[in-house]
């Protein structure tokens, strides 16, 4: 495999996988490689680290979910994982995972995200979550978004 094609296969990749039946394939055009040499990069680089995962960068406004809140907790450190594991299978939560408290000002360790098509139907998904795992007694905070950013999937080569 030349070093071009693999530079141009990383820039491509900067792209996001084509929507076309055979993404690997349409890549390997782009490249100047073969379907097979694509998929081999790839997985030599996810064995590397340097693709550390492969998925879907969801436009959720562009969906019509415009009422979106990261709800952070302040859970016990002994109950963290169990019950970070439990709100990430909620049909609601399209994300959560676990930071370090930041004290004293930022005491909550773990993050989960909610979106919906308004801020009541956010509101009412954050009170089944609390109502079926016991959260009443959980401090926590619910921070709506105002704006949505720029998303985009990882920078593997350089532009210069």
């Amino acid at each position: 495999m030349s070093a071009w094609g693999l530079l141009r296969l990383r820039q491509q990749l900067e792209n996001g996988l084509p929507l076309t039946p055979r993404p690997f394939q349409t890549l390997a055009e782009r490249s100047g490689l073969t379907e097979e040499q694509v998929v081999h990069a790839v997985r030599q680089w996810q064995q590397e680290g340097l693709i550390k995962r492969m998925g879907l960068v969801v436009r959720h406004r562009t969906l019509g979910y415009t009422a979106n809140a990261m709800v952070v907790w302040d859970v016990p450190d002994q109950r963290v994982s169990q019950l970070g594991a439990k709100l990430a299978e909620a049909r609601c939560v399209t994300l959560c995972y676990q930071r370090p408290r930041r004290l004293p000002d930022w005491p909550y360790n773990l993050f989960c995200m909610i979106h919906g098509t308004s801020r009541g139907t956010v509101q009412d998904q954050l009170q089944q979550l609390i109502d079926t795992h016991g959260l009443a007694d959980v401090p926590h905070a619910v921070l709506f978004s105002h704006k949505a950013y720029l998303q985009r999937g990882g920078r593997y080569a350089s532009r210069s």
